[in-house]
This record gives structure tokens, C-alpha cells and sequence, in this order.
């Protein structure tokens, strides 16, 4: 139901607030009994302590103080929301690699394994991102939920995948470490992908009905330099899914580690600039308005974060203290990740 790390987590954080007792387990609930500390309230404890279980109730027994703390129902020790979205983010990815090879899983079913390659390579590179972001969160006591993968009826059967920290991350180096921990990640394994899908990818002859172009990115330029030397002008790449699954990564990567709000790159931003944070954000924004002049998909992504991040990131303890050289390293790596992947114009139609 819950694992060691978990119970550790809420009985150092219920130690601060009462005298524990008695701790047991009762199918999908913890209960803590004790003495609440005098300068504590049943009110305070639950308003702090929201973070660490799905639902908590307070009741009185006896003279004792009793908090029981409800999670979700898992399946092989994994939560059933996060079980299921991911099994069904396979299917929607599945499909998606299946009629990129032309074959239509509706009038054979069987078809539908021939978008394993795609599948695969696309939910390595998201699954691996996400658990660097989880592992880190780990670290540095940060509770985090699992990956939250989200399948979509979109040309790529996903919308990517997330983790939601449930207790607030305090240090710098903390910040850092997780903020860059999943493009770090994911971009170790979106590499070796690229290579491969590149060599199983097709040469074809330049023309002017090709459909969506995908843009490039240096880090694209330079593998395609390496494994195509000997590509003409007239010549162009029907890239493989594995191949198509890698630029998808490299894509979310240099999304995400855009300096604004809570995006990966918002939180690194935000560590590693202080007071500077603001003026990178919003001048951030700005560069991405301008570059939906030439590419409306910016646009599209300028509102989401607008909305969903509104700009703002929470503070931190050490904020005031000076950056360190482990700091200012991994920020350059991401930077270095960041120009590799940036590419100017995602899509051509």
C-alpha cells in the first residue's frame, strides 16, 4: 500500500506537529495516534499536511490525538490512475506508430504492432524524463507522485507525461538538481534514439509535396551530417518512427526547458538567476511571440504557459546565497541541451 520511504516521509513530518504513539495500517490507510504538541491544533496539522496522502481525517479517542491518512488503491504497488493512463497512453502510441506505417489497426487488430517501435521509443524517452525528475525529488525529500502519463487522439497519441511534487522544494541545489534532472535524462536516451532511427530511415527525392516538414534542430543537423554525409540539396529524409519518436523528444526537452514558470527550465531559471528570474521570463515570452510570426505553433504554446505557470515560481529558502560552481555546471549543461534542441521553426506546412 505504501512503501518504507513514504511512511518515513509523513512520520518525520508528524513527529514536528505531535508525540507519535502508535503507528499501524488498516487496508488503504495509515493511522497515527499521539498527543498533538501544545502550540498545535487539529485545524493546523490538516492544513499542512495535505500533501502527503490522497484524504486525511482527524478524530479524538479517548485522550488520544488520531489522523488517518487514506491513499489510492494501487495496482503492483503502483496507483491505479497512473497504472491505467499509462497502459492506455500505450495503446493511443501504438496506434499513432501503426498508421504512420500505413497499416490501419481497425481492419486487422494485429496491425496495431507494428507502432511498437514509435510506442516505445516515445515512452522510453518521456518515462525517463519523468524519472529523473522523480528519482531527484527523492533525493532531496521532495514527496512526488509517479509519472502521469497522458494518452491523446492526436497524430503522436499522447500529450507527454508529468510528475506533480506534493511538498515544496526548499534549496537551491535542490531546485536545480530537479529541474534538470528529466531533460538531462531524457535527452541521454533521445540521442542514441535519433542515431537509430536515423539509420533505418529513408532517402526520397525532394518535392514540393512532401506534407509537414519538421523543423530541425542543431542537434538534428549534425546527426543527420553524420549518418547522411553524402545528402544532396535535392534530397530529403522520410524519417523512421523510431526517428520521429526521437525529435518528438527533443522537442518536449527544449520546451520544457524554456526559463519560465514551473517548466523544468523555469525552475533552473529561477535558482540559478534570483532576482533576474522575472525579467528572463517575460522576456522569454516575448521571444516566443515573436517567433509566431513564423511559426503560429509558438502561439499556441506562449498561451498555454501563460495560463498554466501565469509567470510565477515559488521561493525558496537560500535564494540570497551565492550560486555554486555545481550549480552554475549543471545550468550550463542544460543551456548546452537547450541550444542543441531549440529549433526556430517546429513544424512547415
Amino acid at each position: 500500500m505504501i512503501d518504507d520511504y513514504q511512511k518515513q516521509r509523513i512520520l518525520i513530518a508528524f513527529s514536528g506537529w505531535m508525540q507519535v504513539t502508535e503507528v499501524r495500517e488498516d487496508k488503504q490507510s495509515l493511522i497515527i495516534s499521539g498527543f498533538l504538541r501544545s502550540n498545535e491544533s487539529p485545524e493546523s496539522v490538516l492544513s499542512r499536511a495535505g500533501y502527503l496522502a490522497r484524504k486525511i481525517r482527524y478524530r479524538r479517542d479517548g485522550h488520544t490525538d488520531q489522523f488517518i491518512l487514506s491513499f489510492q488503491n494501487t495496482i503492483f504497488g503502483i496507483p491505479r490512475i497512473n497504472f491505467w493512463l499509462f497502459i492506455a497512453t500505450v495503446f493511443t502510441t501504438l496506434i499513432a506508430g501503426a498508421l504512420m506505417q500505413g497499416a490501419n489497426p481497425l481492419e486487422n487488430p494485429l496491425l496495431i504492432l507494428q507502432g511498437v517501435p514509435f510506442s516505445i521509443t516515445l515512452l522510453l524517452i518521456l518515462g525517463v524524463h519523468e524519472t529523473g525528475h522523480f528519482l531527484m525529488s527523492r533525493k532531496h525529500n521532495v514527496d512526488a507522485t509517479l509519472p502521469y502519463f497522458i494518452p491523446a487522439p492526436t497524430i503522436i497519441g499522447t500529450f507527454g507525461a508529468f510528475i506533480k511534487m506534493r511538498s515544496p522544494v526548499k534549496k537551491r541545489t535542490a531546485l536545480v538538481e530537479i529541474g534538470a534532472a528529466g531533460p538531462i535524462a531524457g535527452f541521454i536516451v533521445a540521442v542514441p534514439a535519433l542515431f537509430i532511427g536515423l539509420s533505418l530511415s529513408s532517402v526520397v527525392a525532394k518535392t514540393s509535396d512532401l506534407g509537414v516538414q519538421l523543423g530541425e534542430s542543431l542537434m538534428m543537423k549534425i546527426a543527420t551530417a553524420i549518418v547522411f554525409p553524402d545528402l544532396g540539396d535535392q534530397a530529403d529524409i522520410l524519417l523512421h518512427p523510431v526517428a520521429f519518436a526521437a525529435w518528438i523528444g527533443m522537442l518536449v526537452t527544449m520546451l520544457n526547458l524554456l526559463p519560465i514558470g514551473q517548466l523544468d527550465g523555469g525552475h533552473i531559471a529561477y535558482a540559478l538567476l534570483g532576482k533576474w528570474y522575472k525579467k528572463i521570463a517575460w522576456g522569454t515570452l516575448g521571444a516566443i511571440l515573436i517567433l509566431s510570426i513564423f511559426s503560429p505553433n509558438w502561439l499556441v504554446w506562449a498561451v498555454l504557459v501563460y495560463f498554466l505557470t501565469r509567470m510565477k515560481h515559488p521561493p525558496i529558502m537560500d535564494e540570497h546565497l551565492p550560486v555554486t560552481i555545481h550549480e552554475k555546471t549543471i545550468g550550463m549543461i542544460t543551456l548546452v541541451i537547450f541550444i542543441l534542441t531549440f529549433m526556430p521553426v517546429p513544424f512547415k506546412f
